[in-house]
């Protein structure tokens, strides 16, 4: 009996590990989405361009490390804001969804001219790589919202912040080699992917909060 009570207690364990790693895959993705690093390769080249190559790498660096302290300050006091505007968990998450389909949309029909949703306007210092491409305002929604509706607790979004921010440091200190590998078609076709994925989450994230809200009622 002992026996059979300590291999349940094990196996409720295991489960409750994997359901854990899947939510903290799961936010991971979900904010790499919307950071969107591909899209952001040939703004990173083009913020870069007369930047010696010796040093962009050290330039990419800082600017990430600086977009991460942003993400990592409203992850932990993004609902002290929400306290202050008396805002609903079921409103924020109504609204990331409209945000994230917004973005997906973007992401799958680009504006005129192939530009980045983001811009590339400015000095490579905070602007515009720390903010907007890391740290914009749709990453930040989406923080506010993970804070409010996720099962994990701010270690395991901490964890999902670091897993997606670490993944967008690679790819944009690769900008060279992945432009020179897939060229702009394949970049561009990565981020209509992205972008089709965003939207299945934001319909999904719409209707969470929706249910959420009809309870209440």
């Amino acid at each position: 009996m002992q026996m059979h009570y300590t291999l349940h207690q094990n196996n409720n364990e295991k489960r409750h590990s994997v359901d854990i790693l899947d939510s903290i895959l799961s936010s991971a993705l979900v904010l790499l989405f919307v950071i969107d690093p591909f899209g952001n390769v040939p703004i990173i080249l083009s913020v870069l361009k007369d930047v010696p190559k010796e040093k962009k790498r050290r330039i990419i660096i800082r600017e990430l490390l600086a977009g991460l302290t942003i993400l990592f300050v409203f992850l932990f006091f993004g609902q002290q804001f929400l306290n202050i505007f008396g805002l609903q968990t079921e409103a924020v998450t109504i609204a990331g969804g409209v945000i994230l389909f917004v973005i997906g949309i973007k992401l799958i029909f680009p504006p005129q001219g192939g530009q980045s949703i983001y811009g590339s306007e400015g000095e490579p210092f905070i602007v515009p790589i720390a903010v907007p491409m890391i740290a914009g305002p749709s990453a930040l929604a989406t923080l506010l919202v993970m804070a409010q509706t996720s099962p994990l607790d701010m270690l395991g979004l901490s964890l999902s912040v670091l897993l997606a921010w670490f993944i967008t440091l690679v790819i944009l200190l690769c900008a060279p080699f992945l432009l020179k590998l897939l060229k702009d078609k394949g970049l561009q076709a990565l981020e209509r992917l992205m972008g089709m994925l965003l939207l299945i989450m934001a319909v999904q994230m719409f209707i969470n909060g929706l249910m959420s809200l009809l309870k209440t009622m």
